[in-house]
């Protein structure tokens, strides 16, 4: 395993901050994957399934088994990580700018066209290579004058040139979910049944730039760009891993999740050997625009009367929403059929805020399908 320190531009003198990656295989000889935990530096699941990771791709690393490269990221955002306000850590939004740390990833189409524009041919492999040189190129051209901008250009630089890309996240309360690009969902399936995924989430653009997309859905719009007479292959899998809520952290779990990262990367042919038995779907693939949120219409108290991973009908009543003050009493309804898979944290909400999600099967929603 090799070590890489990477140190982030400084945004104020005399204070350092680096990111590591870890390596382990050889890089060029097979498929490449990158895992990273925490880029939402308060979601600490992932950092304890990095955890687990670590010593698991060692020993593969050791016994020879790992065919390509294997970079993990074990925390992906120390910007945020270092961010106390008050005893809590602000890991979701750099307070410099303001920017949740999953978003505005930079769009490297334009770029990569220009390098590459009369360079393709029919060889598919050869237009694979090509282009992910011009990934690599076009990501260490990226500004970093804030540390917000180098750990974007460092993560992106990790990944870009991937087969696999697996960033690692939990949401506030939640039974295990997953997103990714709606085209990927062949390639993910298996991942969700390693993973035991509730609710898979798809879109082809869920808005705002987020780090899974930057890397995945450049390639068929590549391969729109150029047509039919230039192969180009979707690439990279990207998917975003919702490991279950902020709380669920506990080595069980987390070793659980860890060997089930692992056998996905050997069904992918990232790691030698006979792929584990593919567990039974726990879940069918869903729209993101199908994913509902509820909001609270008053402040008040949430009392919660089902639990994540039900399945609900549109009108059954989810939670109550109680006014303290007069007394009123508001039902919280499921918006569609469909799963009831993730639910806010605070019991004390203000008018607006985001309560909870169902994820149905029809796309209702338009425009940004992301929460803020």
């Amino acid at each position: 395993m090799k070590t890489v320190h990477h140190p982030l531009t400084r945004n104020t003198p005399g204070v350092a901050i680096e990111l590591r990656s870890l390596h382990y295989g050889t890089p060029g000889r097979g498929p490449k994957a990158t895992l990273q935990a925490a880029l939402h530096a308060d979601e600490i699941p992932g950092l304890l399934v990095a955890h687990h990771l670590r010593a698991r791709l060692a020993e593969l690393e050791a016994e020879g088994r790992i065919l390509g490269e294997v970079v993990l990221v074990p925390v992906a955002n120390p910007i945020g990580l270092a961010q106390r306000v008050l005893q809590s850590v602000e890991g979701r939004f750099d307070l410099v700018s303001g920017e949740n740390f999953n978003r505005h990833y930079a769009d490297l189409f334009d770029a990569v066209v220009k390098q590459v524009d009369g360079k393709l041919n029919g060889d598919a492999a050869h237009n694979v290579a090509l282009i992910r040189a011009a990934l690599r190129d076009g990501a260490a051209a990226l500004p970093e004058r804030s540390a917000l901008e180098s750990l974007r250009r460092t993560l992106l630089g990790l990944s870009i040139d991937a087969d696999i890309v697996l960033d690692l996240h939990c949401d506030s309360q939640a039974v295990m979910h997953l997103y990714t690009e709606t085209s990927a969902w062949p390639r993910v399936e298996p991942l969700a049944r390693f993973l035991g995924a509730q609710a898979a989430l798809l879109a082809e653009v869920s808005g705002d730039h987020p780090f899974d997309e930057a890397c995945s859905t450049i390639w068929p719009r590549l391969a729109a760009r150029f047509g039919a007479a230039t192969p180009i292959p979707s690439a990279c899998v990207a998917v975003t891993v919702e490991l279950r809520g902020e709380a669920d952290v506990a080595h069980e779990w987390a070793e659980r999740d860890a060997q089930a990262l692992i056998d996905y990367l050997a069904w992918q042919g990232v790691i030698a050997g006979a792929p584990a038995q593919l567990p039974p779907a726990l879940c069918e693939a869903t729209p993101l625009a199908g994913s509902i949120p509820v909001n609270a219409p008053h402040g008040g108290v949430v009392v919660y009367l089902r639990e994540p991973g039900a399945l609900v009908k549109a009108g059954d009543r989810l939670a109550d929403l109680i006014e303290p003050m007069t007394g009123q009493v508001t039902p919280l309804l499921s918006p569609v059929d469909g799963v009831f898979y993730a639910r806010e944290t605070r019991r004390f909400v203000p008018a607006g805020a985001g309560v909870l999600r169902v994820a149905g099967r029809e796309a209702l929603r338009q425009g940004n399908l992301l929460t803020a």
